[in-house]
């Protein structure tokens, strides 16, 4: 079983639209995955994320056995912190629905995100 997060607007689910920030983002949808099948999905409320508390969202995840993450951005600091717990992220910047990214990473048509495609956060 595979658990992949998507930072959400609003409520989420699969016919919800993604957050531009990740750490910013209302909820996190998840999506079970099970020999590459959707097998269920939920969401989570995303905590208090203030500057610099990078780590908040990581943990978050990471404490609700989450294996992937796609974002349309991440910073260094927090791409690390997914890293280190163990968690991949993947990188689709062009699309905000979430069903249609979800699609893709199930056909393994999403790259990972490299140390590239980060962002300079905080409006740099």
């Amino acid at each position: 079983m595979m658990r992949v997060a998507i930072p959400s607007n609003g409520d989420g689910g699969l016919d919800g639209t993604r957050a531009g920030h990740f750490g910013h983002c209302d909820v996190f949808t998840f999506v079970d995955v099970e020999n590459g099948e959707i097998k269920e999905v939920s969401t989570l409320p995303n905590k208090e994320h203030v500057q610099g508390g990078c780590m908040v969202p990581v943990n978050l995840l990471a404490d609700n056995n989450v294996n992937a993450l796609v974002v349309g951005g991440i910073g260094m600091r927090p791409l690390a912190g997914f890293r280190q717990v163990g968690i991949e992220v993947y990188h689709d910047a062009v699309r905000a629905e979430i069903k249609p990214v979800v699609d893709d990473f199930l056909a393994g048509k999403l790259p990972k995100i490299t140390d590239n495609d980060v962002c300079g956060g905080g409006g740099q």
